[in-house]
């Protein structure tokens, strides 16, 4: 590991901007400069700021679709099973496998499981609840969510040097740029 490259103890270093755009084109030229473990806070969302940080597609749209499938076939299981072999009734001569009564429970199900998956999967992939995360430490950040925009370019990316970083957010005029203590 080079030296100054991670110091113990360090999330990362923390630039405060004063307007949206001063933010998304900070954003952009940190990317640039081949940083990829960076993250913005703002106020409100910024048209561009999720494809500068480098967001990804999410997984969440095949986690529902997995609940929902799994939901569906559930509740269709269900309905078969207690109908045709648990407690078969012969009612107007109908068969036992009469799947169209079945169809809003089934899609019950679905919802329902699809809805789970939605919920338990978004707040796993965001990774909450965080009670804390180490930005909380820097002094100004309280205004993150008022008016005040930040980037911050984390220790553990690869090419990370604080000297470098420090230097790089200095140059893409700031109002301030501080250390984030882990």
């Amino acid at each position: 590991m080079a030296i100054g490259k991670i110091r113990e103890g360090l999330y990362g270093v923390i630039a405060e901007f004063h307007d949206p755009q001063a933010l998304l084109d900070a954003t952009n030229a940190v990317r640039e400069h081949g940083y990829t473990s960076i993250d913005a806070f703002s106020p409100f969302p910024i048209h561009g700021l999720a494809e500068a940080v480098g967001f990804h597609k999410s997984r969440l749209s095949a986690i529902v679709l997995g609940m929902g499938i799994l939901g569906g076939l559930g509740g269709f299981f269900m309905c078969w099973y207690a109908n045709v072999v648990s407690y078969p009734l012969n009612i107007g001569g109908k068969p036992y496998n009469s799947w169209p009564a079945w169809i809003p429970i089934t899609f019950e199900c679905t919802i329902l499981l699809a809805a789970f998956g939605a919920v338990l999967g978004m707040l796993a992939l965001n990774g909450l609840p965080m009670p804390y995360h180490p930005v909380f430490n820097v002094r100004r950040f309280d205004s993150a969510s008022r008016d005040k925009f930040f980037l911050v370019i984390q220790a553990r990316d690869p090419r990370f040097n604080l000297d470098e970083a420090r230097a790089l957010l200095k140059t893409l005029g700031p109002r301030e740029v501080t250390d984030v203590p882990w």
